[in-house]
């Protein structure tokens, strides 16, 4: 009797063996935590700032390749209004439109993190026109002056808050400094674009393409 229990017991021990081995044969265990993850997004943000102390408004459109969460590279697109009113030309009141991009650079910090911190850059051209102001129920015209429309250089460096609201959305809230080169329009009007803006922003997108995982099922 005794034989017989210590032979029941070896088959289930062997078994036992057997149903673990199995068990680690069908599993690869690893650790890709530092593996390099990939993601791309499309962002929308609006700003508001002033040109020459005057009330300014920016809305941008970006998109971007991010690579490991860890820094942004992208194309971006800024329009802007700015409330001048006046040039001192007659009785004529005047505001500034105008529009630039380039290139989008934006380190990130705490990237595993729900909120992140990052430094966005922009570094790029634009032009920047006039035209009666329209929002006091007149029409919208532009001179035909061929100073109107002339051309700058811009740097716009600026640090952000990034909320990771999903894997496929973030959230921004920060600000800038844009450095413009000069331009030259009309007497009295802004000699260049310098000034902080403060605003928000939304980035919709993929920004891990590639899941983390720690067991792949063969």
């Amino acid at each position: 009797m005794i034989h017989q229990k210590a032979i029941y017991l070896s088959i289930l021990v062997v078994m036992g063996q057997g149903l673990i081995a199995q068990n680690e044969e069908d599993y690869i265990e690893f650790n890709d935590r530092y593996n390099v993850v990939h993601g791309v997004y499309m962002g929308l943000t609006t700003h508001y700032g002033e040109i020459d102390n005057e009330n300014s408004y920016m809305m941008g459109l970006k998109a971007a390749y991010v690579a490991d969460k860890k820094l942004e590279m992208g194309l971006i697109a800024v329009v802007f209004y700015s409330e001048q009113d006046e040039f001192g030309l007659d009785a004529n009141e005047f505001d500034v439109y105008g529009g630039y991009g380039g290139l989008h650079f934006e380190p990130i910090l705490f990237r595993h993190s729900k909120f992140s911190l990052s430094f966005p850059l922009l570094i790029g051209g634009g032009t920047v026109g006039y035209g009666k102001d329209d929002f006091a129920g007149r029409d919208a015209t532009y001179a035909g002056d061929d100073k109107n429309w002339p051309t700058f250089f811009i740097a716009e460096p600026g640090v952000n808050v990034l909320f990771n609201f999903s894997r496929y959305l973030q959230l921004e809230i920060g600000g800038r400094y844009r450095l413009s080169s000069k331009f030259d329009m009309l007497p009295g009007s802004p000699v260049d674009l310098n000034g902080y803006s403060f605003g928000i922003g939304v980035k919709v997108g993929v920004f891990n393409l590639g899941r983390n995982r720690y067991k792949n099922n063969l």
